[in-house]
């Protein structure tokens, strides 16, 4: 059962999630809130495995509230899910650089954003095909100053760091270098652990930026 938690300022924008999660087998809603200040609070209560977070939000908006979320250790199991209007740069690069897994516009279909969900609880991180674009162009062309240390990397490791800023799923990178999913689990672990991402979007951003993608 995946456990989830939903803000967003507009009752009638909750309600319809609130019914599109509750009519899902695999999904249990744990709570609401209307606000950023609220979510934070909920999710400290609750610690559900998803929390999808409106950006734009009273008190507190989505981004300072995945913010806090990803500062406190004792979430660090909880994974963010922006649902906003607009996939425009400056909310998409401040996101992942917070710690979102994922991304989900409000039109999208109702599919979408349960396979959202079920993606981001299994670890994987989830970018629409407009965000993917935007963060290959964004750091193709910005120079790599701020490139992370790879040194504690291993010749595969950096290997699989670059298939993951492609946008490749573990499986996905399993059938490019021939190895069982599972050991491709292990070395996105290892390298997320070694440069301290907290996730695979923010893996995806680091590859960027050291040019492995």
């Amino acid at each position: 059962m995946i456990r989830v938690v939903i803000a967003d300022d507009q009752p009638l924008v909750r309600l319809g999630l609130r019914v599109l999660i509750e009519t899902e087998d695999d999904l249990e809603l744990v709570g609401e809130a209307e606000d950023g200040r609220a979510a934070v609070d909920t999710v400290r209560a609750t610690r559900p495995d998803v929390a999808l977070l409106d950006i734009r939000m009273p008190v507190l908006d989505g981004l300072a509230a995945l913010r806090t979320i990803a500062a406190d250790p004792d979430l660090a199991a909880t994974r963010v899910v922006m649902v906003t209007t607009f996939e425009v740069d400056e909310y998409v690069f401040a996101a992942l650089r917070g710690g979102a897994s994922g991304f989900v516009l409000k039109d999208a279909e109702p599919a979408d954003l349960l396979r959202a969900i079920r993606v981001v609880a299994a670890g994987e991180s989830l970018l629409s095909p407009t965000v993917t674009r935007l963060v290959i162009d964004t750091f193709a062309r910005r120079p790599a100053l701020d490139a992370p240390d790879l040194d504690a990397l291993t010749v595969r490791e950096r290997e699989v760091m670059g298939l993951v800023g492609r946008g490749l799923s573990n499986d996905e990178i399993a059938a490019r270098l021939v190895i069982s999913p599972a050991t491709a689990r292990t070395h996105v672990s290892r390298v997320m652990v070694k440069l301290a991402a907290r996730d695979r979007a923010q893996l995806a951003v680091l590859a960027h930026q050291a040019g492995l993608a």
